[in-house]
């Protein structure tokens, strides 16, 4: 059973930097690709960025610049850095992890933009 823990959403004002951790447990082998969604009320869930097990990253136009994934592979942990936070960043942040045919959700961290 592969579960997905996320840390480290919160309140911060415009401008601020959060970082938003997520580490994967279960039995995970082979190639793998974390990444980071997000859902404001009313809206649909967008991808913020990915990353596979070979460093290649791919980041929503709306973050570029501004948000930064890494990853480490022994445990999968993705790690999402957000800085120059805009108010409009306003989600509940999940982490994802697609492995071969299956797909697999955190249980979603808040993340508050607001002076």
């Amino acid at each position: 059973q592969v579960q997905l823990v996320e840390s480290g959403g919160g309140l911060v004002q415009p401008g601020g930097s959060l970082r938003l951790s997520c580490a994967a447990s279960g039995f995970i082998l082979g190639r793998t690709a974390m990444g980071w969604y997000r859902q404001a009320p009313g809206k649909q869930r967008d991808l913020v960025a990915v990353v596979n097990n070979g460093g290649y990253t791919n980041y929503a136009d709306s973050v570029k610049g501004r948000f930064t994934i890494s990853r480490e592979n022994i445990k999968p942990t993705v790690y999402l850095q957000m800085d120059s936070l805009k108010p409009e960043d306003t989600a509940v942040y999940y982490c994802n992890l697609k492995w071969g045919s299956e797909e697999y959700w955190g249980q979603g961290t808040q993340v508050t933009v607001s002076s």
